[in-house]
C-alpha cells in the first residue's frame, strides 16, 4: 500500500516542520551520493535549514569550486566577480606574507637557519643585534624610570616622617600644657 499524496507547502506545526526538514534532508543527501556513485556524477549540494545551520554534499572526485567554474561557465551567471577576485588575490598575497613571516621568525629563533647564506646570516645577524640594543635601551629607561620613582618615593617618605614627628612633637607639647591640639 503506497503513501497518499500531500499538498506542497509550508507546515505550519514547528516540530513536524523540523522533523519532516530532518528526514528529507538526510534523504536528499543520501540520494547525492547514490547518483554520484551510480552515475558517476559530479554533485554538490548545500542546504541551509531555518536555524542558519549549513548541511552538505560534494562528490568525492570534485571540489566545489570545480562545481561552482562549471555551473558559471554552464549557466552565463557570474558567481565571482572582479571585486571577489581581487580579494582571493589580496587573500592569496597575505597567506604568501604570513609564511613568509613565520619563516623570519624561525630565523629570529634560531631555527631553520641552516639553509640561510652568508648575505641572509649578516642580515638576520643585524636585525638581532638591533633588537638587542632596541630592548636594552628600553630595559635602560625603565630602570631610570624605577630609580627616578623610588628617589621621589624616598623624598615624599623623608617628607612625611619629618611631618608626623613635628606633629607628634606638637601634640606632645600640648599634652604637657594639659591641651590637645
Amino acid at each position: 500500500m503506497g503513501r497518499g499524496k500531500i499538498e506542497i507547502k509550508r507546515i505550519e506545526n514547528s516540530s513536524n516542520r523540523q522533523v519532516t526538514y530532518s528526514k528529507r534532508k538526510n534523504g536528499i543527501l543520501k540520494k547525492a551520493r547514490e547518483i554520484s556513485v551510480l552515475c558517476d556524477a559530479q554533485v554538490s549540494l548545500i542546504l541551509f535549514g531555518a536555524s542558519g545551520k549549513m548541511h552538505e554534499y560534494i562528490s568525492p572526485s570534485t571540489t566545489l569550486i570545480d562545481i561552482l567554474d562549471r555551473y558559471q561557465r554552464a549557466s552565463g551567471k557570474t558567481l565571482w566577480d572582479a571585486k571577489h577576485e581581487n580579494l582571493s588575490n589580496e587573500i592569496d598575497r597575505i597567506k604568501k606574507e604570513n609564511d613568509s613571516m613565520q619563516i623570519d621568525l624561525r630565523h629570529l629563533k634560531g631555527e631553520d637557519i641552516t639553509s640561510l647564506n652568508y648575505k641572509e646570516l649578516m642580515a638576520l645577524e643585524e636585525s638581532l643585534e638591533n633588537g638587542l640594543t632596541g630592548v636594552r635601551d628600553k630595559k635602560m629607561e625603565v630602570h631610570r624610570m624605577f630609580k627616578r620613582n623610588g628617589k621621589i618615593l624616598e623624598d615624599e617618605n623623608k617628607e612625611l616622617n619629618f611631618l608626623l614627628q613635628q606633629h607628634m612633637a606638637l601634640e606632645g607639647v600640648g599634652n604637657m600644657h594639659g591641651q590637645w591640639i
